[in-house]
């Protein structure tokens, strides 16, 4: 079977997305995938659309769709590439130019090798044995938690004493969001540090509703944690990102935290909450949440290939 292959436009986002949701249904059950998330990762400021994506169609069908980006300007290189199970020569050809134009960036860095990174679903639509066939390997799993909402159930907790807890409604106070990202996020694994506007931009800031950003305080350290919450997926309420600093971890502010967004998503009249998290992450995040009533919801794995 031959497949025409092009570069994907900004106008292309309606039928990737129709192309992802027909991807969820196969691997989880139920589309997740909306047309925003999609148009903002087409519209990253650090892609190239005539050389860092592509789209393969069976005639008219767009049947496979890949993208590489940069947030590293070094060694490691970024990827998502999604294929229908009947067309894995269309993946097989999306992987070799993806897998090109990494190490293209790469070396573009003044670095000697890519350490390229892929993001899939622990059962995915692609072929496995293919991609370990290039060379590929698992070198960490992600869980999707989700949570039932009780309204009337779940309410806004109250902080202890000496606690704060603030919603993120001014500049200073998102900048400072930044900050604490930055901080508590520094140990985990595949960190890439980025400067503010790139960090608004893969937040959706655009989008963002910024009353469900919260700051965490105490009286002895200052602002010690945050947490971004998104309502504009259509199958759930979204936690991004909650982190606390490492001097002030093991109070409780991440828990306090995660309750005040189950409040807030409750009052909306949302019944899910969901979040992602790995699974060897070393700061108790995992037991938070079980803690806090989250059960996964499916599991993804981290794809690698190093090439030189």
């Amino acid at each position: 079977m031959s497949y025409a292959l092009r570069a994907a436009a900004p106008t292309d986002a309606p039928a990737v997305t129709e192309l992802l949701n027909e991807i969820d249904r196969i691997e989880i059950g139920r589309p997740e995938t909306d047309l925003h998330t999609v148009e903002s990762d087409l519209g990253h400021p650090d892609i190239d659309l005539d050389r860092d994506s592509w789209l393969a169609f069976d005639g008219p069908r767009l049947v496979a769709y890949a993208l590489v980006w940069d947030d590293s300007k070094g060694e490691r290189i970024d990827a998502d590439h999604y294929v229908l199970p009947d067309h894995q020569r269309a993946g097989e050809l999306l992987l070799g130019a993806l897998e090109s134009r990494a190490l293209e960036r790469a070396r573009a860095n003044g670095a000697s090798k890519a350490v390229l990174h892929l993001h899939l679903n622990s059962a995915p639509t692609t072929d496995l044995s293919l991609i370990r066939a290039r060379g590929w390997s698992v070198v960490r799993r992600y869980h999707v938690l989700e949570r039932a909402l009780r309204t009337g159930e779940d309410l806004p907790p109250e902080p202890p004493a000496g606690v704060r807890v603030r919603a993120c409604a001014e500049e200073g106070d998102r900048k400072q969001a930044h900050a604490l990202y930055q901080t508590s996020f520094a140990e985990h694994f595949d960190f890439q540090p980025r400067p503010y506007d790139t960090w608004l931009h893969d937040i959706h800031a655009d989008r963002l509703d910024w009353s469900l950003v919260w700051l965490v305080s105490v009286e002895d350290l200052g602002d010690v944690g945050f947490l971004i919450a998104r309502d504009d997926r259509e199958a759930m309420g979204w936690i991004r990102s909650v982190g606390v600093v490492p001097e002030a971890r093991g109070r409780g502010l991440g828990g306090l935290l995660l309750r005040q967004a189950f409040a807030a998503f409750a009052a909306r009249g949302r019944d899910t909450v969901g979040l992602g998290v790995d699974t060897e992450n070393a700061t108790g995040a995992p037991e938070l949440y079980a803690r806090n009533g989250m059960s996964v919801h499916y599991a993804v794995d981290t794809w690698e290939i190093v090439l030189s």
